[in-house]
């Protein structure tokens, strides 16, 4: 489930404590030093920002799943050893460059940093800030931008959703699930139908606003999905499951239906049968949420600068699963394919992974 790693929040005199003649600040981050093994915690001397660069007081660091496959060596992006792991945080501005005019000292931030948010401070370009509305609490911020910064755009930019159509989500219990059943649900107005792999999960995205739920651990998922809608199928499918999990939803589609590819939890890549896009017009498409960063930037703003107005607003609730220090880094569960991770620090830390989570 969702967990978040917590930051330490102290005065900033504090970050000065290693502070002396011959030596800067230091910091606590967190380094994946060797892949496969638990992250150490460990004192990193901190640099000077430069003209166009914010030093931000982390307050909480989102973990994900792909925290947990770069510390495996599994992701698509391999950082050089030792890195800090960490996609996603919210905190506050220590210090600003001086030629950055977009957020002053004492601001109130969420990050996208690439892979090193898992530390006490993290320094950035500004560009990849989002001020925190004041109704919206770090903790909840913190876990705004990958899991709904991808729910997003699968169901408005990638699917574009519509008011009253059906939305089959698969793996509705992760994080991206529940942030996926979250928006469809209450800010697009769908109907969902939420798919998991086991009661207690189902129960979880029925909390979370689905209308109906499918155990497909306990049968076929498009079989299912007919009983609920009958042979005309679900407008929209967003997947994060892979395999045949994603051949059934591609079945489940109605005439010009969309499924969106967000990702492969279940470690299997399906291919895709041609002649079913053909026979009922349906579309497949892709999405890889970090590289409309680099992409197409303005799209990628605005999904997180929704995200965070639809939370001011209430439209939206973050689900946070677990709370971790930085210390606790030891984390278990190697059968579900996690790697043993750190949860908090004196800022924040959000987690996820195939069940939605925060360390902070």
């Amino acid at each position: 489930m969702a967990a978040v790693a917590r930051g330490r929040g102290l005065p900033r005199a504090w970050l000065c404590r290693r502070a002396g003649p011959g030596s800067g600040r230091h910091y606590r981050a967190a380094l994946c030093t060797e892949l496969k093994q638990p992250l150490a915690i460990k004192e990193v001397a901190s640099r000077p920002v430069r003209p166009h660069e914010v030093r931000v007081d982390v307050h909480f660091c989102g973990v994900n799943f792909a925290d947990i496959l770069v510390c495996r060596g599994q992701y698509q992006e391999k950082p050089q050893l030792p890195f800090t792991p960490g996609m996603e945080f919210s905190g506050t501005v220590l210090e600003t460059g001086t030629d950055v005019s977009t957020v002053k000292e004492g601001d109130r931030v969420i990050g996208v940093s690439g892979f090193n948010g898992m530390a006490e401070e993290c320094i950035i370009d500004p560009k990849t800030l989002w001020q925190i509305p004041e109704r919206v609490p770090l903790r909840e911020a913190a876990t705004l931008p990958v899991s709904y910064g991808t729910a997003i755009l699968a169901l408005e930019h990638r699917a574009c959703t519509r008011p009253g159509e059906t939305v089959l989500v698969t793996a509705a219990a992760g994080a991206t699930g529940l942030a996926v059943v979250d928006v469809a649900t209450n800010v697009l107005q769908a109907q969902v139908i939420a798919a998991a792999g086991s009661d207690e999960k189902c129960k979880l995205a029925m909390q979370k606003g689905a209308q109906s739920t499918v155990n497909y651990g306990q049968g076929g998922l498009k079989e299912a999905v007919r009983k609920l809608v009958g042979s005309g199928g679900v407008n929209v499918a967003i997947d994060t499951v892979g395999g045949d999990v994603f051949l059934e939803a591609l079945r489940s589609l109605a005439w010009e239906g969309r499924i969106v590819v967000v990702g492969f939890a279940g470690g299997t890549i399906a291919s895709v049968p041609a002649n079913l896009l053909l026979l009922k017009n349906v579309s497949a498409v892709g999405l890889y949420w970090g590289r409309y960063k680099e992409q197409n930037f303005p799209v990628f703003s605005r999904t997180l600068s929704s995200a965070l107005q639809y939370c001011q607003q209430g439209r939206i609730q973050p689900h946070i699963g677990a709370v971790f220090k930085l210390e606790e880094r030891e984390r278990e569960s190697t059968s579900r394919g996690r790697s043993r991770l750190p949860a908090e620090q004196g800022a924040r830390c959000g987690a996820r992974s195939q069940d939605p989570g925060i360390m902070t």
